[in-house]
């Protein structure tokens, strides 16, 4: 079985507000509607999972990530015969000026409720905010 680590971050900025970005359609079409996800991506077997999560930050957005991120939440997103991905999801502060890479066409700060709103979000990121993030 192959097993593969993706790395994904809920960025916030000096002002309390939260990366959002919208994935290209045309890079994305398999996305569908849920189109908005946060920064992140698969790790490079050897990096550390924190250095992993720098280069997707800065090849996705530009951005610099500022001190140590929490780990808020670890998911199983797919399981199929003879592949098995995890998901572990950040929450940390970014810095910079978002410069988006061809992955995305569109991109928003917002809190966290605001993201939970949003049409087309991703439904793994959907669940992280259900049960981690959002007060309830």
């Amino acid at each position: 079985m192959e097993l593969k680590v993706g790395v994904k971050i809920l960025l916030r900025n000096k002002d309390g507000k939260h990366l959002i970005l919208k994935r290209s359609a045309e890079k994305y079409p398999e996305a569908g509607l849920d189109l908005w996800d946060i920064a992140g991506g698969r790790i490079e077997p050897g990096s550390t999972l924190i250095d992993n999560l720098k280069r997707e930050i800065k090849e996705e957005t530009g951005l610099e990530l500022i001190g140590d991120p929490d780990l808020v939440h670890a998911q199983d997103i797919l399981r199929v015969t003879g592949k098995h991905v995890v998901r572990l999801t950040y929450v940390g502060n970014g810095e910079g000026e978002v410069v988006l890479s061809d992955e995305h066409d569109d991109y928003k700060w917002l809190s966290i409720d605001e993201i939970a709103q949003l049409e087309g979000l991703d439904n793994y990121l959907k669940e992280v905010l259900e049960k981690k993030l959002l007060d309830k």
